[in-house]
């Protein structure tokens, strides 16, 4: 089979930071450079600059949530499918349930290739928390899985995100397809690290723990906070480095003062250079992951390939595939056993050392390897369809509505967020 053609849809794409926008580059990148043809299709951020060698297609957007950063695309204009079924895309693999699968099933109505969607995210927690009103809550959950049910094929990012998924409601089948980390295994260079040690005024005889993440409660800030207040009251000396940004930045580093932990904890913000952000990785001798809400977690595998093993919480999504006391530590999801691990790394950093070895060779995953076996099934997928004596597409009445839609929309009659509200159940009803 000649090289396919991949559209890769997700709703957020840097400039926009975040583990699926990094999962989605390393797609295109690796697409690109070893497999085939690859193209990116995402909302408009102001002022961006497209500088890759692959295409990408900013479809119109809106900034609907300025508390969150992201913007609301809007997947209905015709430029952007006409030059989508210009590229001939023969499998079209959405990261997104909202409007990159709303767009990926406007574009299979006209060509259809088929359609693959990744789970990545435990999107209940989002919609609980990002929404006020009960009925749309009920409106967007009910969108979101009649996108995902008529998708050809689903893959989740693990065992847990799949569970997550059945939570939802969701019978069909499905396939895990791990993420990687775009790291090659190795620590960096002896001079950069003790750059950044001197930057933080660092002793390379205390322990150095690590975050990296955004700054927001549910990520598990506030366990790993109550967990370094006791191993501290322990008597215990260490270091604790908090990677990122988020809104709930302020109130974690007041928090933290409140555990009396200011002066062992430094707060550095994003840090967007990846290879000035694999020095931290690099100095520190544990990664301390908390979440619970993660469905897979990037971060652990980029410590891995630095040779700093993580602390996870006990069957946490992070935790897969990491053996407790082998590759990681495991702790259960309370700040009295997480508090016994740090313990334990602040008094043996050989073993934890030794444990950092196992985690680079049991934990890391590169993007390559992950990408090659997702690579594989994109031909297993395409070969079935061109096997069919006629796609599955879309009904042709559903192009219509979607055309009203769109005159609809532009129009200039709603706001980018009353248009989502309304026309969430309008959209709902035109995939059920």
């Amino acid at each position: 089979m000649d090289k396919l053609t991949v559209g890769l849809f997700n709703d957020s794409f840097p400039p926009t930071i975040d583990g699926v926008a990094n999962a989605i580059y390393n797609y295109a990148r690796v697409i690109n450079e070893k497999h085939g043809n690859v193209v990116v299709a995402t909302p408009y951020y102001p002022d961006v600059v497209d500088d890759y060698p692959f295409e990408v297609i900013r479809y119109p957007s809106a900034n609907v949530s300025k508390k969150l950063g992201y913007r609301m695309g809007y997947p209905f204009s015709a430029a952007v499918i006409s030059r989508l079924r210009e590229l001939k895309i023969d499998v079209i693999h959405s990261h997104c349930p909202f409007a990159s699968t709303v767009l990926a099933r406007a574009l299979r109505s006209f060509t259809g290739a088929p359609v693959i969607l990744t789970y990545h995210t435990k999107f209940d927690y989002d919609i609980e928390k990002r929404t006020d009103s009960t009925a749309l809550r009920k409106a967007t959950a009910r969108f979101m899985m009649a996108n995902i049910n008529a998708c050809d094929e689903v893959w989740v990012v693990s065992e847990g995100a799949g569970e997550n998924l059945r939570s939802m409601g969701y019978e069909g089948s499905y396939l895990v397809m791990e993420n990687g980390a775009d790291y090659k295994v190795g620590k960096s260079a002896p001079k950069d690290m003790e750059r950044v040690r001197e930057k933080h005024g660092l002793d390379i005889q205390t322990p150095t723990f690590l975050y990296v993440g955004r700054m927001m409660w549910y990520k598990g800030i506030r366990l790993t906070l109550d967990s370094l207040k006791i191993a501290k009251e322990m008597g215990k000396s260490f270091r604790m480095i908090f990677v990122g940004e988020g809104v709930d930045r302020p109130e974690i580093m007041e928090y933290a003062k409140e555990c009396g932990l200011m002066d062992c904890c430094i707060f550095t913000g994003a840090i967007y250079d990846r290879d000035e952000l694999k020095i931290y990785y690099s100095i520190a001798d544990l990664f301390i992951f908390t979440s619970t809400y993660d469905t897979n977690g990037l971060v652990v595998r980029e410590a891995a390939a630095a040779y700093c093993p993580s602390l996870l919480v006990r069957d946490s999504c992070a935790s897969e595939g990491v053996e407790h006391d082998i590759s990681g530590l495991i702790s259960d999801e309370n700040a009295e056993s997480v508090a016994r691990e740090i313990i334990k790394a602040c008094n043996d950093r050989e073993w934890i050392a030794e444990l950092g070895t196992g985690a680079a060779t049991k934990v890391y995953i590169s993007w390559e390897d992950a990408i090659e076996k997702a690579y594989s099934r994109y031909r297993t997928i395409v070969e079935d369809f061109r096997e069919r004596t006629r796609a599955e597409v879309e009904d042709s009445v559903v192009m219509k509505r979607i055309v009203r839609l769109r005159k609809g929309y532009m129009k200039g009659k709603l706001t980018a967020q009353d248009t989502y509200k309304r026309t969430s159940k309008r959209i709902k009803d035109i995939f059920q």
